[in-house]
Parts: structure tokens; sequence; C-alpha cells
């Protein structure tokens, strides 16, 4: 094969990557839009493909079904998360901050943020209508959270890290399920406040 056929070929690869690139892209979007107004329960792969303007046999050369398509949907809000509250750590102390309690509380207000920035999608994974087994997920999830937290306490404090990860997760449980998006945030910088105020034993 010549060096020019060689390229034409590379080049109709790249080419079909990105248009299948593009097609993931729109799949999850459509997908996201889909369930926030209907929930996972009630949309179907066909309202989705709709959608996005693609096909049946595109979706599922891409995802193995409604179910991946949310739970892609989670891994991705989820990873933006972490990079929210890592960099916040990460700033503080490049700030100078060394005390345990002030970075969880930088990491943690990166973390509601991060809710209030994208409320609906925020929302879909708490409200329970998720695909069978996604519970589990989330508890897994929270389990994950309590070890970083434990990690910026050099794992010394058990019981501290439980109560503020317990008293995290509802508030984001409220901030994300509330309606009226600025009382959410008096209510994100009020729990903040008062964990500040939380002594370490």
């Amino acid at each position: 094969m010549s060096s020019d056929t060689e390229r034409l070929v590379k080049g109709g690869g790249a080419r079909t990557s990105e248009r299948g690139a593009a097609t993931r892209v729109a799949l999850l979007a459509a997908a996201r839009e889909t369930f926030v107004t209907s929930g996972f329960a009630e949309s179907g792969v066909t309202d989705v493909v709709s959608r996005a303007g693609a096909s049946v046999g595109s979706l599922y050369h891409h995802f193995s079904g409604k179910a991946d398509l949310y739970l892609t949907l989670f891994d991705e809000f989820q990873t933006r998360q972490t990079q929210r509250t890592k960099q916040a750590v990460q700033e503080a102390r490049a700030g100078g901050e060394g005390d345990p309690m002030r970075l969880f509380i930088a990491g943690a207000r990166a973390y509601l943020e991060g809710c209030l920035a994208e409320r609906e999608l925020s929302a879909l994974f708490l409200r329970g209508d998720g695909p069978p087994g996604f519970e589990v997920i989330m508890r897994d999830r929270l389990r994950q959270w309590a070890k970083r937290n434990a990690a910026l306490f050099e794992g010394d404090e058990g019981a501290l890290v439980v109560v503020l990860t317990g008293a995290l997760a509802a508030a984001v449980s409220e901030v994300a399920l509330s309606d009226d998006e600025d009382a959410s945030r008096v209510l994100a910088e009020d729990v903040l406040a008062i964990v500040a105020q939380i002594r370490r034993p």
C-alpha cells in the first residue's frame, strides 16, 4: 500500500472515529435530557435515540443499553466532582492551609458548588429512580468519599469522618433536590459554617 493510500485510510479512520465520538456525546446528552425530563424508569431507548438523531444500532454500538447510559452519566459527573474537590483542596494547600478541617471544608464547598452547577443531573442521581442496583453503587461511592475524607485527617479520626461525610451527604441531597436555588446556596453555606465549628476529638 502506498503512503498516500495509507494516509487516506488513516484519515478515513480518524473521521470515522470522530463521528463515533460525536455520536456517543450526542447519545449521552440526549439520555441526560430524557432522564431529567421523564425519569429513568419512564424513558426508553427509542426516546434517547430520537432525541439524539441517532439509530438504535448506534446506541448499542456505544452502550449496552439504558442502564449503561445512566451509569456513564453518573461516572462522568462523579469524575467532574472529584476534579472540583481535588482542585479546591490543592488550591487551599497552595495558599498555605494545612488544617485538615479547613481543607475538608474547601473540598466540601467545591462539591456542593458542583451540585448547584449541575443541579438537574445531581438531582437525577438522588431521586431513587435509577437502574436496579444503583443504590448499591451510591453506597459504595459514599464509602469511597469517606475514605478520601479520612485521608485528609490522616485516617486517625473515624467517628469524625463518619459525622462529616454524613452531614455533607445530607446537605448534597437537600441542595440537589430543592426547587429553590438561592435557598440551596444559603443552606450549603450554613451547613459548611456549622461543620467548620465541629472540634476534632
